[in-house]
């Protein structure tokens, strides 16, 4: 990937010149996590505490959820450059295009200043056709940020999305100290492979995070690609996790799994509501959702990968008539949520409804369509994060002045 901000990899010679300050990466420094493991060479993010991940075995999820969206490093600082050091466990499809290594974002006082790729890294195959997955080791290897402005700063290194990444290492040429609190308000959200960052440019600009930084909130995403599907553990990470704003976008992946019908679904929304509220009771609670996705508004799962021409993409398993049968789609999904939002919102003045085609809907389709009929590109991630933003943070939205 690359782009004006890319850095070139920093040469041995530039290191060997510069007066390195080693700083232990400590949970104060880590922002985005629900945990932080310690491993034999230094910390791994987790985006679910240990009890959850205790009990799911899904490897799916086990990825998902260590992969870092929306994790990042804060450091207040007059270094002029970075270095961190990272184990990255890398993704490979066998029969598919390389997979591109997961870029991390330096932010100086809010603003993109730097893209880069770390090298080496654990090598994680994952064989989509027979359902196989394999890893292979590899050493630690190192980003490196160079020519940051000088002066005291407040600095960010957003990780990959797509990438599991141990923290091993951080030297800059000047001190490190953690931010203070700046009073921003903590947004929790939780939702599929959308809102985990799938084909978004980087991790900084995921519609997540974009929504996050128009909004001036403190981001912690457990946006888990392939596993937003009601389950219980999840509901209890959101309700213990601290926060003043809570969303979950609910759908597309239970008709991805075909994991539920009708009778099922409502009460499972409901449960994981009331999950949410027993740690949350009287924070603003907004209900989002899918996003317009012509693959399965009309026809039920499950979605099965294709692998025409090299590439992958997605097509619908189902049959429409099996709606008849209780078979979950979008259009009914949505109908759904609509209907338990707005009995509950009786009792619950601060539970609120978002239709998610008001942030990605047909006419967008046809302007911005889905590349592999499932996920959005880059440029659909920056429209729905300042839809967002607008919508649920704005003045009359549910986490603006007249919600919250």
């Amino acid at each position: 990937m690359t782009s004006e901000f890319d850095d070139v990899p920093g040469s041995a010679t530039a290191s060997r010149a510069t007066d390195w300050i080693s700083t232990p990466i400590t949970a104060d420094l880590v922002r985005g996590a629900l945990e932080l493991e310690r491993t034999e060479l230094g910390l791994l993010p987790h985006r679910l505490p240990a009890r959850a991940r205790a009990q799911c075995r899904d490897p799916q999820l086990a990825m998902a959820e260590a992969q870092p969206s929306g994790v990042r490093l804060v450091f207040r600082t007059r270094a002029t450059a970075v270095e961190l050091d990272v184990l990255p466990t890398k993704m490979s499809y066998p029969g598919l295009p390389s997979h591109p290594h997961g870029v991390y974002d330096l932010l100086v006082d809010g603003r993109l200043a730097h893209r880069a790729v770390a090298t080496g890294g654990n090598l994680l195959i994952v064989d989509m056709t027979k359902g196989s997955r394999e890893t292979r080791p590899g050493p630690v290897g190192s980003v490196r940020f160079g020519a940051l402005p000088a002066g005291a700063k407040d600095v960010e290194i957003w990780l990959p999305y797509t990438e599991i990444t141990e923290l091993v290492g951080l030297r800059t040429d000047a001190p490190v100290e953690a931010v203070p609190d700046r009073g921003r308000k903590v947004w929790l959200h939780h939702g599929s492979s959308i809102s985990h960052g799938s084909n978004a440019e980087s991790p900084s600009t995921t519609w997540p995070a974009l929504a996050a930084s128009l909004g001036g909130v403190e981001l912690v995403n457990l946006g888990l690609g392939g596993s937003a599907l009601l389950d219980p553990f999840t509901a209890r990470a959101l309700r213990d996790t601290p926060a003043d704003l809570i969303s979950v976008k609910i759908g597309i992946n239970l008709v991805n799994t075909d994991l539920m019908r009708l009778r099922a679904f409502a009460p499972a929304v409901h449960g994981f509501l009331d999950t949410i509220r027993e740690g949350h009771p009287t924070t603003p609670l907004l209900v989002i959702s899918p996003l317009y996705c012509p693959l399965h508004e009309d026809t039920p799962g499950p979605t099965v990968p294709d692998f025409q021409d090299g590439n992958v993409s997605f097509v619908a398993a189902g049959d429409p008539a099996e709606r008849a049968a209780g078979k979950l789609t979008l259009d009914v999904i949505r109908e759904e949520l609509a209907r338990i939002t707005a009995e509950r919102a009786g009792d619950d003045p601060r539970l609120h409804h978002l239709d998610g085609r008001e942030l990605y809907g047909e006419t967008d389709f046809a302007e911005l369509p889905l590349p592999d009929q499932l996920h959005p590109d880059p440029a659909a991630h920056v429209r729905i994060g300042e839809r967002f933003a607008e919508l649920a943070f704005g003045a009359a939205g549910p986490f603006g002045e007249a919600g919250a």
